[in-house]
């Protein structure tokens, strides 16, 4: 391989990924991703912005837990991405110690594991405003998402959790826009396309 075919190597973990106006992929258009993993095994992220008509208390009735704590029961499950649509995921922080946790960094985690639900279910795990409950996820092959940013799909801007996890799920794109110092009205179509 030479010197100029390699790729820049960009790591996106603990970044958001917005989509720009351009984005056709009804999967991801106006949508505000969070990647949890990015190395060079592909990408893992969890849309954080599109809320579903699910809540939590249905999500927990459906894996057989029972939920006292009332305040999550009303909680939205959020379409995390197009990739196993039939598991939970569940970013959370702190990260804590739970069986299958990737820890994004020293604050966030995302756990797949079903021992989370279970303290979640009687007061014992991330608080209401401390957990964000997807099913499915998004998932980019080797070199992938790189590919994407050079076709301008998407603006890239460290992560805030605060983001995440104090604003409303209709808010989150404009504060990740923020972040970037970028006014939405800003980006046309034509973004990019010189």
């Amino acid at each position: 391989m030479g010197a100029g075919e390699r790729m820049q190597s960009v790591n996106l973990t603990n970044h958001f990924l917005i989509a720009m106006p351009n984005m056709v992929d009804p999967y991801f258009a106006k949508s505000l991703a969070f990647i949890c993993e990015h190395n060079e095994q592909g990408a893992l992220g969890v849309v954080v912005n599109r809320p579903t008509d699910m809540t939590l208390g249905t999500l927990f009735e459906q894996v057989e837990i029972p939920l006292s704590k009332t305040d999550l029961a009303s909680l939205p499950v959020y379409f995390g991405g197009p990739v196993q649509v039939d598991r939970g995921f569940v970013l959370h922080r702190p990260v804590g110690g739970w069986q299958s946790t990737l820890a994004v960094n020293g604050e966030v985690g995302l756990t797949t594991s079903k021992d989370i639900l279970q303290a979640m279910s009687h007061g014992e795990g991330p608080a209401a405003g401390d957990v964000l409950v997807s099913l499915g996820y998004a998932g980019w092959a080797p070199g992938q998402l790189e590919q994407e940013l050079k076709q301008n799909a998407w603006l890239t801007v460290q992560a805030k959790s605060s983001v995440i996890f104090e604003l409303s799920p209709a808010e989150r794109l404009g504060a990740a826009m923020d972040l970037l110092g970028i006014d939405p009205a800003s980006l046309s179509e034509e973004a990019g396309h010189a």
